[in-house]
């Protein structure tokens, strides 16, 4: 049981890292040159989730015409996709769920066993 205690918690860990790159992507949406960073989760050693974030440097952003002083010049904007992230968002939220049902029914486990052996 405790096993799944700990791999809850790791996964918890991890999605609570890919929402916070998700809120850096969607403040950063409309900077220019911000390149959006990911997520990637894995199994990690002891069974539970590990996040490694990485900088997506070869999506390009979007080019679009500044003017300043009469003169133009070419900006990249920002590679966020803001579909991309909210489809994201609705992973960490069902994420959150279903680890937080794992801690409940160990919890439950848990109690069950105290009063049976109390």
């Amino acid at each position: 049981m405790v096993v799944a205690k700990s791999a809850a918690l790791s996964a918890i860990s991890a999605f609570q890292k890919k929402l916070n790159v998700t809120a850096d992507n969607i403040a950063n949406s409309r900077t220019d040159g911000y390149k959006r960073e990911r997520a990637i989760l894995s199994e990690a050693e002891n069974g539970g989730v590990k996040a490694q974030i990485i900088k997506d440097e070869e999506t390009p952003g979007p080019v679009h015409e500044t003017y300043a002083d009469d003169t133009v010049s070419e900006t990249e904007g920002s590679n966020v996709d803001l579909v991309d992230e909210m489809a994201g968002l609705i992973t960490v939220r069902h994420a959150y769920q279903a680890n937080l049902a794992t801690l409940k029914t160990e919890d439950e486990m848990l109690g069950r066993l105290i009063d049976i052996m109390g």
